[in-house]
């Protein structure tokens, strides 16, 4: 997909669908109202008769717009003018994109983004812009046999602004959004691989791929040999029980300074969860394949920096593995020990992301990191808490934690503070251990994170639980590419 930005008028610009936007009750945009004036009065007799309503996400194309240079226009509806903001911009793009991936235009202009959009400049915009138009475009990558259905003929869209002083900005929101929009892709592509292909040596070999796309990139491999020596016990606990090597994967992003201290990004990697011998219930189980996408979106944050080539160094550090039974497996009442020498109870083999997350954690020190953010798919307790909407944020640091909620807000991918303290932490402890790996039922998602939180002593650290958000179930299932636009964004915050 190629992107532009454009000051061009919708009544003069050469294009194969020019995208206009229109309010409820026929309140025309200044670009609806060109094509409508240059066309004769097209558009406003279309509303008279009654054919579009201008409610938010709807469309009517329009076959034919004489006297333009347009092949054909497309009218979105932008709903109330007093109520057009952030959201219902992105529902209008989204639709639009929509109708366009199925129609036969090659190319579009997108000109409500000249619209003012409250709290969204022109940057946003053409950059939220190019994310909605990635995701409308986005498919699974399925393994059906047969014909594969026909990919939209779209391959060019541009993004219309209304002053000159917004060109650069727009044009620089385009690159960032194609840069998030790839980093989201191969996020999603790796959550919704089944878990007989993407197992921790298939991630690994990604991380390669990775690193053969990229010259800032590095990758390193760890193999089980390299974490018994490492003492990582608590990691290696959970893979126990499985056929499948695990793998500690390390990906350097190297666009900073060499003397800059780097942002540590490290991701849950159980490419199945079966939940061990604390065995989970069959029903849904087939989804636990996603339970790596917090590898997975570390995997999309750095492919998205490294395209877009921000300057500051980035290390992701990705424990993979299997959580299996079998004789072998670690047993409820097992005592292990942290890579950090702290020895842990496991009362539960199904709090196992903890397991590992603790000791790639404590190996992540040696890159003497200016912030640690670990991301998950930790608990079904932080889906009950925020459902499929909101990411869990926990941080032992309230600027970090305000940085990474900003950056939500901003990239409307949002995630919503939640606590850790001492009191909640209290449910950790063990009689035959310094702690255990469950705290009971009351306030799963915090005890967890306070279970990560023993691990934190001296780093600036926050903790991303996207357990709801990371996965949609139903007949939308799959992969949603959450956090990657928040991880970025805030990353480019720190550039």
């Amino acid at each position: 997909m190629q992107f532009h930005a454009t000051r061009s008028s919708a009544a003069s610009q050469r294009t194969a669908c020019a995208v206009v936007g229109v309010y409820e009750k026929g309140d025309l945009t200044s670009a609806a109202n060109a094509l409508d004036q240059k066309s004769g009065g097209l558009i406003r007799r279309v509303i008279k008769r009654g054919d579009f309503s201008g409610k938010t996400g709807t469309v009517l194309p329009i076959a034919e717009v004489p006297g333009t240079p347009a092949e054909r226009a497309l009218l979105v509806g932008l709903g109330s003018r007093a109520e057009f903001g952030r959201k219902q911009y992105r529902r209008a793009v989204a639709a639009a994109v929509d109708w366009l991936s199925r129609s036969g235009a090659r190319d579009a202009v997108l000109y409500f983004p000249q619209e003012n959009i409250p709290e969204v400049d022109a940057y946003y915009a053409a950059r939220f812009a190019a994310e909605s138009v990635a995701a409308a475009l986005y498919r699974i990558p399925d393994l059906k046999s047969g014909k594969k259905p026909p990919l939209p003929k779209l391959t060019r869209v541009g993004v219309a602004v209304g002053d000159k002083g917004e060109l650069g900005p727009a044009r620089r929101g385009l690159i960032d959004g194609e840069g998030i929009a790839a980093g989201m892709a191969l996020t999603r592509d790796l959550g919704n691989l089944p878990a007989n292909v993407c197992t921790p040596t298939y991630l690994a070999s990604r991380a390669r791929q990775l690193a053969r796309e990229h010259k800032a990139v590095r990758v390193k491999i760890l193999e089980a040999a390299d974490l018994k020596r490492l003492k990582m016990g608590s990691f290696l606990s959970v893979t126990r029980g499985s056929e499948q090597p695990p793998k500690l994967i390390v990906i350097e992003y190297r666009g900073g300074k060499t003397s800059s201290d780097p942002v540590a990004l490290v991701g849950k990697g159980v490419t199945f969860d079966s939940g061990g011998i604390s065995l989970k219930p069959g029903l849904g189980m087939d989804e636990m394949k996603f339970d790596m996408g917090g590898a997975a979106s570390v995997f999309g944050a750095i492919e998205a920096i490294a395209r877009i080539g921000a300057k500051l160094n980035i290390v992701g550090v990705i424990p993979a593995c299997e959580n299996m039974p079998s004789g072998r497996a670690t047993k409820p009442g097992d005592i292990v020990t942290a890579m950090s020498g702290k020895t842990i109870e496991v009362l539960n083999t199904d709090a196992e992301g903890r397991l590992i997350l603790c000791d790639a954690i404590t190996y992540s020190r040696k890159f003497k990191p200016r912030a640690v953010v670990d991301i998950a798919t930790l608990t079904g307790a932080c889906v009950i808490a925020l459902g499929a909407h909101y990411t869990g944020l926990f941080s032992n640091d309230e600027g970090l934690a305000q940085d990474l909620d900003a950056a939500g807000r901003r990239a409307d991918d949002r995630a919503w503070h939640m606590p850790i303290a001492e009191e909640y932490a209290e449910q950790l402890k063990s009689n035959f251990a310094d702690m255990a790996n469950i705290g009971g039922r009351e306030a799963g998602a915090v005890t967890a994170a306070c279970f990560l939180w023993k691990f934190t002593d001296g780093l600036k650290w926050a903790h991303l639980d996207i357990a709801g958000t990371a996965w949609l179930s139903g007949t939308r299932k799959g992969s949603t590419g959450r956090p990657v636009p928040l991880l970025v964004d805030w990353l480019l915050s720190q550039a």
